[in-house]
């Protein structure tokens, strides 16, 4: 990538634990309908361009910047490679703990992605994470923090939905654009306003790039929805890290008030399989008015010890004590059978792994429409 796609270009990159899709899908669709022409690298398919790669013409290549590692014989981390002109810096949290040893071990590469980062470049930072704040100390980039918080130069107000995504966007006190996204929650309020920094470095006007932004429709596998039989409400989602949960969660809790949330996980990540997250996911699914989990994907490559894996029976009880409904169901057509045959009008079926599950989404959405 770096050297067949990247070389003379000014390469936008968009890392951090959380938000690199959504947000490089965000970037590369205000670069194109503002007409840019970027290239654009991207670990989903945005709905709009419904391809996750291309040339483009202009200077600009937009790259979503994963922090797993490059390949078997380089185990840096793949954003190492990407010559970063400018930085969209999300969050930073643990995660891949096949990868990285702790959270030390985490920030230490994202340190090393802003040792790359040119002085005076400009770094979009996320200012609601500590850990991103305590990472861009000393940096020698040109920083801009958002978010939610009061904190930051640039903030988030106003947040509300009432079927889309709406919120102010004030610069200290003074209001400088009013945003409405399609895609849910205040996790893509955040990676819209990051992306509106960067569309002003490079030059795009506020009501041009908050335009294009109201037409993002979001990405496959992000809160995607797959269909409403017998207003039964079926969502696909990406979410394998507790935090991550929490906010898909927390969004769908804001889009469809008032409607019975069923959230069902798979742990499949090679972070989600192992125990670290435990009690993490219990607050997560907590949120739900009932989970469902799966058994833990097993991999013949890579096998887990017994005492170093996530134990989901655990959870649905830890939930249940609680005061949420949760069951554990092994396999895929047990699941599909259990949320049909459940099922009653106004649920929203919340889906979240970040492998195929079977393709559980589309057979629940088939399944409604058989009974």
């Amino acid at each position: 990538v770096e050297e067949m796609f990247l070389a003379g270009r000014s390469p936008l990159v968009i890392a951090g634990t959380h938000g690199k899709t959504t947000s490089s899908a965000m970037l590369a669709w205000v670069l194109e309908r503002t007409g840019r022409v970027p290239g654009f690298l991207v670990g989903g398919v945005p709905r709009e361009l419904e391809r996750s790669f291309a040339l483009g013409r202009g200077p600009w290549f937009v790259i979503e910047g994963d922090e797993y590692d490059s390949a078997y014989f380089d185990k840096e981390a793949k954003f190492l490679h990407y010559r970063p002109a400018m930085l969209l810096l999300n969050a930073i949290e643990f995660d891949h703990a096949d990868i990285y040893r702790d959270l030390e071990h985490v920030k230490s590469a994202f340190r090393k992605l802003l040792g790359i980062l040119p002085a005076g470049a400009p770094l979009i930072a996320c200012g609601d994470f500590p850990h991103v704040l305590d990472v861009i100390r000393g940096t020698h980039a040109r920083v801009r923090r958002f978010g939610v918080g009061e904190a930051n130069e640039w903030r988030i107000t106003d947040l509300t939905d009432d079927g889309a995504t709406r919120f102010t966007v004030r610069e200290g006190g003074r209001a400088v654009c009013r945003l409405t996204l399609q895609p849910p929650g205040a996790i893509n309020a955040r990676n819209a306003l990051g992306v509106l920094l960067v569309a002003r470095e490079v030059g795009i006007g506020w009501e041009d790039a908050a335009a294009a932004l109201a037409e993002f429709r979001g990405v496959r596998r992000r809160q995607e929805v797959v269909g409403t039989v017998g207003g039964v409400t079926v969502i696909d989602d990406f979410a394998h890290h507790p935090t991550a949960v929490a906010g898909t969660l927390a969004a769908l809790r804001e889009r469809y008030p008032g409607r019975r949330l069923r959230a069902v996980f798979e742990p499949r990540s090679n972070t989600s399989r192992r125990r670290v997250f435990q009690d993490e996911f219990v607050a997560a699914l907590a949120a739900a008015d009932e989970a469902v989990l799966a058994a833990v994907f097993t991999k013949a490559s890579d096998p887990i010890p017994a005492a170093e894996r996530l134990a989901p029976e655990t959870i649905v009880a830890d939930l249940e004590r609680r005061g949420v409904a949760a069951r554990l169901i092994d396999g895929v057509p047990a699941i599909r059978d259990y949320l049909v045959a459940s099922a009653r009008a106004g649920d929203v079926i919340a889906i979240m792994s970040n492998g195929a599950f079977g393709r559980l989404p589309t057979l629940v959405v088939a399944g409604l429409g058989a009974a």
